[in-house]
């Protein structure tokens, strides 16, 4: 079978084509620059911990030299300090005094980044990177996608589908003649990134309506290793053109008024970032779709657009993967838009409903009287990765969703949600964290079974209810992973949960019930293989939800440019 191709070599492209050839599918990577990342600090990315954990995964190295965790969230008001929260590796239990500390993000510049994935691009064999090619021809059939790229090596490329992950002004997106409305400029940032010794090493802190004269509506200070820091400032929504010397200015003051007076500071890169709110009317159409910002821009009141675009391709890999593998999967395939285009509304919906709560300008700001640390939550929600504004998504109302029977059980996470990252027990006796068995492309099984830590492996495998869940999972329609676990929040001794590649709960079982763990799984493939059926190609997917060949971005009719594939894409077949 013809290999994926993917278009754009950012982070997103080569976190998609590292995923999939985790997978066993082959990747064409076409990047349209020549290969060489433009040393930046002055941009940067906030990588939240289930991101971070991917892209580590995935064998992008050094992100932990390169990047830095940070210890500590402070948010500061005027001259006060309004909050101080501790930031360590453990998972999030708001509220919980007693619980561990609120996972650290993973700040890091974004060439490191991209850098470490081409790495690992490089040592995986799967993936075939062609630098220095444009796509500007885009035709689909009923068996694959063919696109031209100009270039140094213009030729004719041949797959069995197409993603394009390539930016804002995706080339992919307009083939398909996708419409990408939304709000232009909806924040200014001044950036500079320094080297100084600030109060707070390790910690980002967020100050708003400093008291000094350059400070503007709010400051923000995120650290990187050897005491380097990415600074923004808010600026005006229309003018202030910012000059050298008016960043300079921003500067001194700024450090001034965090220190008592400007330390010494060695200044090396600025920047002004705008800041663009969009989504692409469709995800879908035939074999090809989009991720990252071809699909989405967003990125005001800390939300991160980067982290967003990785979920999309931890999302469609597994998806592609199952469909290049055993075919009939165009309802699986379909649900790709259907969860994580709702799932990047909702940021969307959320950023811009807050938007006129913190910025000012009334709307909803009047419907919230003197809600000063409120704002503070709001803000710190979006840089911290929790609330509406920042937590990993959950697919609750994924057309995968199994429908809900007496034989679920309720645990700590709710169905679709991500599910706790525990320490987990292989049938072999390899002892992990689940995180670390995902994306493997097949969904896993995980027993709660308390006292199996201390047990002799070779009785536990044989006793109780053992036997009879090796039997159910031997006849799921799909192959899956049998893990043990000593516990889950919320669950009970001997609970089953059926987990998705991506780590999403699909159910709970109370006990082992093959019946219902069979169904469940089926209903989290899309009713495919074995299970499925249904055209590998599958419909176009319509602005309006229906669908149907639109004749928008359809193929065209098969003709000699569909055939030169067989002996000039020189592909990987």
């Amino acid at each position: 079978m013809d290999p994926v191709i993917v278009v754009g070599a950012g982070p997103v492209g080569l976190t998609l084509s590292l995923a999939l050839a985790a997978q066993g599918v082959p990747c064409v990577l076409l990047d349209e620059g020549p290969g060489t990342e433009e040393v930046r600090l002055a941009r940067t990315v906030v990588l939240r911990e289930d991101t971070a954990d991917l892209v580590e995964r995935l064998g992008a190295a050094r992100l932990e030299t390169d990047g830095l965790r940070w210890s500590g969230w402070r948010s500061m008001r005027r001259k006060r300090l309004v909050r101080d929260v501790p930031l360590g590796a453990g998972p999030e239990h708001v509220g919980d005094e007693d619980a561990p500390a609120l996972a650290a993000p993973l700040h890091v510049p974004q060439h490191a980044l991209a850098s470490g994935l081409r790495a690992a691009v490089a040592a995986a064999p799967l993936v075939r990177l062609v630098e220095l090619s444009r796509v500007d021809t885009l035709e689909q059939d009923r068996d694959g996608v063919t696109v031209h790229t100009k270039g140094p090596g213009s030729t004719w490329w041949r797959g069995s589908y197409l993603v394009g992950c390539d930016g804002a002004r995706s080339t992919v997106r307009k083939l398909l003649d996708i419409r990408f409305p939304g709000r232009t400029a909806v924040e200014r940032h001044a950036v500079a990134a320094l080297r100084a010794d600030l109060p707070w090493p390790g910690e980002a802190v967020l100050h708003r309506q400093p008291p000094w004269r350059t400070g503007g509506a709010e400051v923000s200070a995120r650290p990187l290793p050897d005491g380097v820091w990415r600074l923004d400032w808010l600026l005006p929504p229309r003018g202030e053109l910012v000059t050298p010397e008016a960043l300079i200015t921003r500067i001194r003051d700024t450090l001034a008024g965090w220190c008592g007076e400007t330390p010494p500071y060695e200044l090396l890169d600025t920047g002004v970032h705008t800041l663009h709110h969009r989504l692409a009317r469709r995800w879908r159409v035939r074999r090809a779709f989009l991720a990252g910002d071809a699909a989405h821009l967003l990125g005001a009141l800390g939300t991160q657009g980067l982290d967003e675009g990785i979920r999309d391709a931890e999302n469609l890999a597994w998806k592609l993967a199952h469909a290049w593998h055993h075919g009939g999967a165009d309802p699986l395939l379909d649900s790709y838009p259907a969860e994580r285009r709702a799932a990047v509304a909702a940021r969307l919906r959320a950023a811009d409903q807050s938007l006129p709560i913190l910025r000012g300008g009334g709307g909803l700001r009047t419907l919230v009287p003197g809600a000063a640390r409120g704002h503070d939550t709001l803000l710190a929600d979006g840089h911290l990765g929790r609330g509406a504004l920042g937590a990993p998504p959950s697919y609750s109302h994924s057309p995968l969703a199994p429908p809900h029977t007496e034989a679920h059980a309720a645990v700590g996470t709710p169905p679709g949600a991500p599910v706790a990252d525990v320490r987990v027990t292989a049938p072999d006796g390899t002892a992990v964290r689940l995180r670390e068995r995902l994306g493997q492309g097949h969904p896993l099984v995980i027993l709660v079974a308390p006292g199996t830590g201390v047990w002799d492996r070779r009785h536990w495998l044989t006793a109780g209810i053992m036997p009879r869940l090796v039997e159910a999972v031997e006849a799921l329609p799909s192959t899956a992973e049998l893990l043990v676990t000593e516990s889950y929040p919320g669950a009970s001794a001997h609970t089953v949960l059926l987990v998705r590649p991506d780590g999403h709960l699909v159910a709970a079982f109370a006990g082992v019930r093959p019946a219902e763990l069979f169904a469940a799984a089926r209903a989290a493939l899309g009713g495919s293989p074995g299970a499925g059926s249904g055209s590998d190609s599958g419909p176009a997917e319509r602005e309006d939800g229906e669908s149907g060949a639109d004749g928008r971005g359809a193929a065209r009719a098969p003709g000699p440019r569909d055939r030169v594939h067989a002996d000039r894409a020189a592909g990987i077949n």
